[in-house]
C-alpha cells in the first residue's frame, strides 16, 4: 500500500513540477486540416512550425485543444501551441493552457496574420485590440485582457474582387510566400527577444523590417 501512495505522490509532484516549468506560451493562429494548409490565415501556424524547426522540437502532443511542443528559448521553458479549435475559437485553447500554467496574459505571445500589412512586413505590439482578427478577438474575450504581446504577420490587403473570408483562406502565391518565409524567420528571432523580456528592443528592430 505504501508503494501505491509513493507512486501517487510522485505523479502529483511531477504534475506540479510540469505546471511550474512553463514560463511562456507561444501561440500560432490558424485553421487545422489539409484544406487550410498554405493559406494566408495560417501564417501563425507556419511561424510556429519555423520556430519548432529552429529549436528542434516537434509540435505533435495533443493538449489544451492544441498540438503542442515544449522547448527552451532564451533560457526560458516555453510551450508552442497550434490550436485545433479553428481560428474563431482560438481563445478557448489559449485560456486552457494559460489557466493550467497559471500564466498572466503578458506571458502569452501570439503569432497571427494581418491583412493591414503587406507580405514581407511584420509588427510587434505589447497589447491592444484585435484589429478585426477573429482569433485575436477570441483570445481577448477568453483571457478577459488585451495585455498580451502579439507578432502580426502581413498577408496583404484584400483585393476589391474578394470577400474577406475568401481572401484570408486563399492560397499564398509563390511571390508572397518568398517574402513571408523571411518574415517567419524574423518573427522566430523576435520571439527570442520577447521571451527574454526585451519587447522594446524587438519592436525597435522589427517593426520597420521589410523582407526583400
Amino acid at each position: 500500500m505504501a508503494n501505491i501512495f509513493e507512486l501517487f505522490a510522485k505523479i502529483a509532484k511531477k504534475d506540479i513540477t510540469e505546471s511550474k516549468g512553463i514560463e511562456y506560451i507561444i501561440v500560432g493562429l490558424g485553421n487545422y486540416g489539409q484544406k487550410y494548409e498554405m493559406t494566408r490565415h495560417n501564417a501563425g501556424f507556419m511561424t510556429i512550425d519555423r520556430l519548432a524547426e529552429k529549436h528542434s522540437v516537434k509540435i505533435q502532443r495533443y493538449r489544451f485543444s492544441s498540438l503542442t511542443g515544449e522547448c527552451v528559448i532564451s533560457g526560458h521553458k516555453v510551450l508552442l501551441m497550434k490550436p485545433q479549435t479553428y481560428m474563431n475559437r482560438s481563445g478557448i485553447a489559449v485560456y486552457e493552457a494559460a489557466e493550467y500554467y497559471k500564466l498572466e496574459p503578458e506571458k502569452v505571445i501570439v503569432l497571427s496574420d494581418d491583412v493591414n500589412l503587406a507580405p514581407g512586413k511584420m509588427r510587434i505590439r505589447k497589447s491592444g485590440s484585435s484589429g478585426g482578427q477573429k482569433g485575436l478577438q477570441s483570445i481577448i474575450e477568453n483571457l478577459d485582457s488585451e495585455a498580451f504581446p502579439r507578432i502580426r504577420i502581413g498577408i496583404g490587403k484584400k483585393p476589391d474582387d474578394y470577400e474577406m473570408a475568401d481572401w484570408v483562406l486563399s492560397k499564398i502565391t509563390d511571390d508572397d510566400m518568398e517574402k513571408m518565409t523571411k518574415i517567419f524567420d524574423a518573427a522566430s528571432e523576435a520571439v527570442e527577444l520577447l521571451t527574454d523580456g526585451k519587447i522594446d528592443e524587438a519592436m525597435g528592430k522589427y517593426n520597420g523590417f521589410t523582407a526583400e
